[in-house]
């Protein structure tokens, strides 16, 4: 589904990307690990086409992407859930999710609305509430109900655990599954290595640019060099 080819990017003289290569097929979930400032966030923006790659290739179902402004790439099925949410803190939960059918799927609207009220029950409750009100965990449910509303085929989730309690985010891990369940590939991009492994099916770790290791989730998970360097252990 997702093909990155030899993708180099930063900002300004500083290089961030050293060359990456990468691909996440339909309905899998693809974990990208690592630690702050490596990379993870600059990737994401390349893919979503918030940063412009000085070199390589990005290509969904078959077409080119490098390039593409974020809009058309919402419009072929690619949402971008970004780290620290970005919702809209002065309008209401319903308007925050409505927002996200605008650009894709908006003949649906109502029957993706319906769906991502069952998927999210706590929403429901809170509609009619400003996003700004919501607990951290509800403002992340809502940046991904959000995404959801775009109907897409490939979502990315940058750092959806960030800041959260430990029930928090063993909800949010459930969550993420299920929407996995309902045939949506996903691109979980997390810190949190034990989880992110747990449920994801492949796994790419990077640092200072460059994948360093990748493979199957539950070999990466039992390779001592990744378990010394990220767990401790």
């Amino acid at each position: 589904m997702l093909e990155i080819s030899g993708i180099r990017a930063g900002y300004g003289s500083m290089a961030v990307l050293q060359g990456i290569d990468m691909r996440v097929e339909a309905g899998e979930i693809v974990a990208l690990l690592g630690s702050n400032g490596v990379g993870k966030t600059t990737l994401n923006n390349v893919i979503s086409g918030f940063i412009r790659p000085s070199g390589g290739s990005i290509s969904f179902k078959g077409v080119t992407i490098t390039g593409k402004k974020p809009r058309d790439i919402v419009a072929l099925g690619i949402a971008h859930v970004p780290e620290g949410r970005k919702i809209f803190p002065n309008l209401s939960v319903a308007e925050n999710l409505k927002l996200g059918a605008f650009r894709r799927a908006s003949g649906n609207a109502k029957q993706n609305f319906e769906r991502i009220c069952a998927i999210f029950p706590r929403l429901k409750e809170r509609l009619g509430q400003l996003a700004g009100t919501l607990s951290g965990g509800e403002q992340q449910m809502l940046a991904i109900g959000r995404g959801m509303m775009s109907e897409p085929e490939l979502l990315i989730l940058d750092e959806p655990s960030l800041g959260l309690s430990p029930i928090m985010v063993e909800e949010m891990f459930g969550l993420i599954t299920k929407i996995n369940a309902d045939g949506v590939a996903v691109l979980l991009v997390e810190q949190n290595v034990m989880q992110s492994l747990g449920v994801a099916k492949r796994a790419y770790v990077i640092e200072q640019g460059r994948f360093v290791m990748q493979g199957d989730a539950a070999g990466l998970l039992a390779d001592p060099q990744l378990r010394q360097a990220y767990l401790g252990m």
